[in-house]
């Protein structure tokens, strides 16, 4: 298992956001103290603006530079673009993986499902694993599908993937909750599967198997996943109640899948957030 890092992405912060640099550093001290998993790290790629811009607007990276905050939970900070740019290329570093079949974690902040085209939000400012997503569509002229299920519905990867030939997206994701959006499917290719707060822990397996062979049905080449770990029954933001076991069992229904695939980390806000990732990883690795 590779696991894409760079301590970049923990050099920024606002104090008593729940999006904060630990997330990140104390993941990587739990993954780098056991002894479960064979690990190799890897740096980000530096991305290429083009594979920005197939699903970012001009516009809004230049925004990115201009210090005004752009919404009540996504802070502007010096430097932020570069984080985002370097998040970006953590997702597309896992792609290369996934395209070698080597399994792959891009364990990098902040996350990007909820950026649009156009507008930086939910603590979002590049979406990562849409941009992934367009570049591996890109370069195999496949099928890609991307498998999001952090309890926030990926409304930025929606906006910029709908309609698009050869890439279909699944979100399984709390309803109502913010930002509001995934009630139901949209267009031809993007398909929503909300869950109510509170859902039994069986019900919403279900519903993630659900969404997986609708996924398979689609018949990708690569599965760009958005790995989010906030449905879990201890997170501060969100009203789920999936538990530890849930994740590892996850990761395992997606390496049944037999399809190459990487993970880029989406949302997770609880303390417990390490283990959950290093559970998730088990069940991709088969332990």
């Amino acid at each position: 298992m590779i696991i894409i890092t760079d301590p970049l992405c923990t050099s920024y912060a606002t104090p008593g956001h729940p999006e904060r640099p630990a997330r990140i550093s104390e993941t990587v001290k739990l993954l780098k103290s056991q002894a479960e998993l064979s690990l190799t790290w890897a740096a980000p790629l530096e991305p290429p603006h083009h594979t920005i811009e197939r699903a970012h607007t001009v516009r809004h990276l230049n925004r990115l530079l201009h210090p005004a905050d752009f919404d009540a939970d996504t802070a502007f900070h010096d430097g932020i673009g570069e984080r985002a740019r370097a998040s970006v290329g953590g997702a597309l570093a896992a792609l290369d993986c996934a395209l070698a079949g080597k399994p792959s974690f891009s364990l990098m902040r902040p996350p990007g499902h909820h950026a649009t085209s156009t507008q930086a939000m939910g603590f979002c400012y590049l979406n990562s694993i849409a941009i992934a997503a367009l570049e591996a569509h890109a370069r195999t002229k496949k099928h890609v599908a991307v498998f999001d299920f952090d309890v926030h519905h990926g409304n930025g990867t929606e906006e910029i993937l709908l309609n698009r030939p050869g890439v279909a997206f699944y979100s399984i994701h709390q309803s109502p909750c913010y930002p509001g959006t995934g009630t139901q499917h949209q267009g031809h290719n993007c398909f929503n599967y909300p869950v109510a707060p509170m859902t039994a822990r069986e019900q919403y397996r279900d519903i993630l198997r659900q969404a997986l062979d609708d996924l398979i049905a689609f018949k990708p080449e690569v599965i760009c996943v958005s790995a989010g770990f906030d449905a879990y029954a201890q997170d501060p933001i969100a009203q789920e109640s999936l538990g530890l076991e849930d994740f590892h069992w996850l990761g395992q229904q997606l390496r049944r899948t037999n399809v190459p695939l990487f993970s880029a980390l989406e949302g997770g806000y609880s303390n417990d957030l390490p283990e959950l990732i290093l559970a998730y990883l088990k069940g991709l690795a088969g332990k």
